[in-house]
């Protein structure tokens, strides 16, 4: 691994918004973009002539019908730990991605219940494990399991922050914004460690269940 920034630094300029110490909810899809009020989500303006009544907005689809969209997005599986009153905790996340190279910033979002979410807003810092294929058990223990996630399950502690063993590549980061979005806190991360194996074989998942990546 190697170290470019402390993970302390520039946590306390954060401004974190309040948690519930709760257990962790299931993450969620991400939230749609919102429409354009001037184009009608078309990207490109239309002028309203004056006195013309603004034409009506179609009603959001349902949160079910949503997810059943999201279900034919592939993503990776990736389990994000903290520390909460120095035990390690986590919670299995999809909604996870890269914001920009300059700054590196990374994107994780979490259930405002989440108890992990209550973890990195103490902590100021959290770690990203990507998950290989033969980890999926691990993947649906940290989804669902309730207590401690981490009891019997292999990982090593790096400033403080717990990393699961056999992980495909892990990040540390140190959070530098929390943004409440509807019930759902997008946790944004400076990554200042990084470790990737040379083997790689991912965790997919796809339409409600786990996939594997086979060449093109």
């Amino acid at each position: 691994m190697t170290t470019t920034a402390s993970r302390r630094a520039g946590v306390g300029a954060v401004r974190v918004p309040p948690a519930d110490p709760t257990p962790d909810a299931p993450p969620s899809p991400g939230a749609e973009p919102a429409r354009n009020a001037a184009s009608g989500g078309s990207g490109t303006a239309r002028s309203v002539p004056a006195g013309s009544p603004e034409p009506a907005r179609p009603a959001p689809v349902s949160g079910p019908e949503l997810r059943e969209f999201m279900r034919n997005w592939a993503t990776g599986v990736a389990v994000v730990t903290s520390r909460l009153a120095g035990r390690p905790v986590g919670c299995t996340v999809n909604a996870f991605t890269s914001v920009s190279l300059r700054p590196p910033l990374l994107l994780v979002s979490l259930a405002r219940t989440s108890r992990t979410l209550a973890a990195i807003t103490a902590e100021g810092g959290f770690a990203v494990n990507l998950l290989d294929r033969r980890q999926r058990e691990l993947a649906d223990r940290f989804a669902t399991a309730a207590g401690d996630r981490f009891a019997g399950v292999a990982h090593r502690t790096v400033d403080g922050l717990p990393l699961l063993d056999g992980a495909m590549a892990v990040a540390v980061c140190t959070v530098t914004q929390l943004i409440g979005v509807a019930d759902h806190t997008l946790v944004l991360g400076s990554p200042y460690r990084f470790q990737a194996g040379d083997d790689a074989d991912p965790a997919v998942f796809f339409g409600g269940h786990y996939r594997t990546v086979s060449p093109a």
